[in-house]
């Protein structure tokens, strides 16, 4: 008999409701680190290569070749802290000092995990201050750009 009280799979005739983009929060060494307001770039690239077996030139086959991460760039608003300055400054000094970052999503209430990227062995690799504007009413968003070397997905407790 099949488990009732599972979470639906998506496939016709079941609704699986969509993730909303804007129920998230950042973890940088499982510590929630400032008000973020946008996380894009999240990416991986498998690079194909491509070659032909001898003897048959009509055909071309694709392997699998290096994979690369992007970079992943969060926006965030400026406050007093300087947390995230002083992990940059590290980077700029000579001295990088590496960080487990989580993206988490939450459900639709923004109150439980549904799944999270994590972003192995990050490091800030660019910053840009808020643009200033003494006409605008806008908050201070400052950007800081992360390299990593690995991004894992786990499936939350809300979603499991």
């Amino acid at each position: 008999m099949p488990d009732v009280t599972a979470t639906p799979a998506a496939q016709p005739g079941n609704w699986v409701d969509p993730l909303r983009s804007y129920n998230f929060k950042l973890l940088i060494n499982n510590v929630t680190e400032g008000h973020f307001t946008e996380v894009t770039g999240l990416g991986v690239q498998v690079e194909r290569i491509s070659y032909r077996e001898a003897g048959n030139n009509a055909v071309v086959r694709a392997i699998p070749g290096r994979v690369t991460y992007a970079s992943v760039t969060l926006r965030y608003g400026l406050t007093s802290s300087h947390e995230l300055w002083d992990w940059l400054m590290t980077a700029v000094e000579g001295r990088v000092s590496r960080r487990n970052v989580s993206i988490v999503m939450l459900d639709s209430s923004g109150t439980s995990e549904v799944l999270r990227w994590n972003l192995i062995n990050a490091w800030p690799q660019e910053w840009y201050g808020a643009p200033l504007d003494a006409m605008s009413r806008e908050l201070a968003i400052e950007t800081l750009v992360l390299a990593h070397e690995g991004l894992h997905r786990e499936t939350g407790t809300a979603g499991a």
